[in-house]
C-alpha cells in the first residue's frame, strides 16, 4: 500500500512534535507546518493526502485556508479546533472539511478519524464544498439550497443549466467534452443531441457572465469542450 501523506499545520510546536510522531509510528509520512503560509508552500510542492488543520493560525485562519484549498482540491481535511460551539463546526463543515476534533484530543481518537476520513474519501469523490464565491461575491453559488446569486440577487437558473454549473465547479481544472457534461450534469437517460449542450452553455452564460461574449467563468477549449474558470 502506498504511504499517506499527511500535512499537520498547527502553532503550537508540541503539537506538531506529538502528532507528527505518533502519526509516523503508525506508518504515514508526516510534514508539519506551523502557519497559513508554511501550509500553502508544502501543499503545493508535495503529494498530500489529508491535512489535519489548526483554525487558529498566526498569520490566516483555518476557515480560509480551507476554503482556498477547497478551490483546487478535494483533499480531505480535519480541522483541529478548540472551538465547541454548533455554529463554529458546522460552518468549517459547509466550508468544505470532511472532519473535526476538538482540543484537548486523544491520539487514538485522532488516529481513527484519520483512517475513517481516508477510507471514506478514497472510496467516492465527494463534492468539494456547499457554498463558494467567486470575484468577491460577484458570483455565489450555494449547493445546499440549489441557489445562485449574481451580484448579490438570485438567478433564475434552469435544472439543466444548474448541473452543468455544479458540474464544472465542482471538478476544478477538468476540460468536460459535451459527452461527459450530459453524463455528468444531464443523466444516462437524457435522448437529445450532443450539440443541445451548447445551447444550455450560452443560456447560462447569459446568466452569470458579465458579458457572455468574452465569458470568465463558463469557458470553452476549443476542439475540446468546456471548463470553469472563476477564482
Amino acid at each position: 500500500m502506498k504511504q499517506k501523506n499527511i500535512l499537520v499545520v498547527d502553532d503550537e510546536p508540541k503539537i506538531l512534535e506529538v502528532v507528527a510522531s505518533f502519526l509516523e509510528s503508525q506508518d504515514y509520512q508526516v510534514f508539519q507546518a506551523e502557519n497559513g503560509a508554511k501550509a500553502f508552500e508544502i501543499f503545493e510542492k508535495e503529494n498530500i493526502s489529508l491535512i489535519i488543520l489548526d483554525l487558529m493560525l498566526p498569520d490566516i485562519t483555518g476557515e480560509e485556508i480551507c476554503k482556498k484549498i477547497r478551490k483546487t482540491s478535494r483533499v480531505p481535511i480535519i480541522m483541529l479546533t478548540a472551538k465547541v460551539e454548533e455554529n463554529n463546526l458546522l460552518e468549517g463543515l459547509e466550508i468544505g472539511a470532511d472532519d473535526y476534533i476538538t482540543k484537548p484530543f486523544r491520539l487514538k481518537e485522532l488516529l481513527a478519524r484519520v483512517k475513517a476520513v481516508l477510507r471514506r474519501t478514497s472510496e467516492e469523490l465527494v463534492p468539494l464544498f456547499n457554498k463558494i464565491s467567486f470575484d468577491n461575491d460577484n458570483l455565489i453559488i450555494d449547493f445546499g439550497k440549489d441557489l445562485v446569486l449574481k451580484n448579490q440577487s438570485p438567478v433564475n437558473l434552469t435544472p439543466t443549466e444548474f448541473n452543468i454549473l455544479s458540474a464544472l465547479i465542482k471538478y476544478p481544472g477538468k476540460v468536460f467534452t459535451r459527452e461527459e457534461l450530459i453524463e455528468f450534469a444531464l443523466g444516462s437517460e437524457f435522448e437529445g443531441f450532443d450539440r443541445a449542450v451548447d445551447s444550455h452553455i450560452k443560456n447560462l452564460r447569459q446568466k452569470i457572465e458579465d458579458n457572455p461574449r468574452t465569458p470568465k467563468y463558463v469557458l470553452t477549449i476549443h476542439g475540446k469542450g468546456y471548463k470553469f474558470g472563476g477564482e
